[in-house]
């Protein structure tokens, strides 16, 4: 078993993104087993958690394929990429022309993966909010934020995560959860972080990747906690207190935390929030 808490404090998420966990941390750190042979996150996103216990073994995956390229990229070539990062300018007509490069499919496959991770990097460090959004096409849409000195270039970062990415036993994919989890054996401990279900018609999120997220992929998932706990693999799970959910979880250990969200494309939609963790031990 894989004892934890070797943390190293410069190693944190690299971009902002939506439902993240920082402020979290504390509340999710009560509820993490301290001993676990290797850590899954299928739905990584900026990833707080996992840079947070920092396991010598891990796979991490996410569904956004920009994402995980960027992901990649720190793991593999750091030093290009921070080299690729500082040709960008914080300046609104600047940032819609990189925004738009995904509009011509032909030119933005003639990227390569660096210059790929690195305007993921740019647009999220200067669009509004940080809020990584898609449209139907899978093209970013998230508007200019207007920041006066937004750190598009931390260095620091990236070397340290690259670090940690490269010493380690780091799996990352861009696949489908459910195979992904398919291969947990007994020992592993599994962080579940999915695309919440909505508490209204109008709060629904989707606009990670193109594909959205919806209650019938909620009971997917649901299904896929079922083989888990079957197989006496330990896994915490963070969604949404909405009686869709609690039903669905019923016979699981449920208890709610208190959420501060940074991220929301209204002002008055920020603030403090309560979430629900589910999880199959005590």
């Amino acid at each position: 078993m894989s004892l934890i808490r070797k943390n190293n404090k410069l190693v944190l998420p690299f971009v902002k993104w939506v439902g993240g966990k920082r402020q979290l941390i504390k509340e999710l750190d009560k509820h993490i087993p301290q001993q676990f042979s290797k850590y899954y996150e299928p739905f990584v996103g900026g990833g707080a958690v996992f840079f947070h216990i920092q396991p010598a073994k891990a796979v991490i995956n996410d569904s956004n394929e920009e994402l995980i390229n960027l992901y990649k990229v720190i793991k593999e070539s750091p030093e290009a990429l921070i080299k690729d990062l500082k040709k960008y300018k914080n300046e609104e007509k600047y940032f819609y022309e990189v925004r738009g490069m995904d509009r011509d499919k032909e030119k933005y496959g003639k990227l390569n993966n660096i210059q790929r991770a690195s305007r993921i990097i740019f647009l999220n460090k200067t669009c509004y909010n940080g809020l990584f959004r898609v449209n139907s096409a899978g093209e970013f849409n998230s508007p200019f934020g207007r920041y006066k000195n937004p750190a598009i270039v931390n260095e620091i970062t990236i070397n340290a995560v690259s670090h940690y990415l490269s010493k380690n036993e780091i799996t990352i994919l861009n696949a489908d959860y459910q195979a992904v989890l398919s291969k947990v054996r007994k020992g592993a401990f599994v962080y579940l972080d999915p695309p919440y279900d909505p508490i209204s018609d109008s709060s629904s999120f989707t606009g990670y990747t193109k594909h959205g997220f919806d209650r019938t992929e909620q009971e997917r998932l649901k299904t896929v906690c079922d083989k888990l706990d079957n197989k006496g693999v330990k896994f915490l799970l963070s969604n949404s207190p909405t009686e869709f959910i609690k039903k669905l979880y019923k016979n699981y250990t449920i208890c709610s935390i208190e959420a501060k969200r940074a991220i929301n494309s209204k002002r008055d939609g920020r603030g403090a929030i309560t979430e629900v963790l589910v999880k199959n031990y005590e």
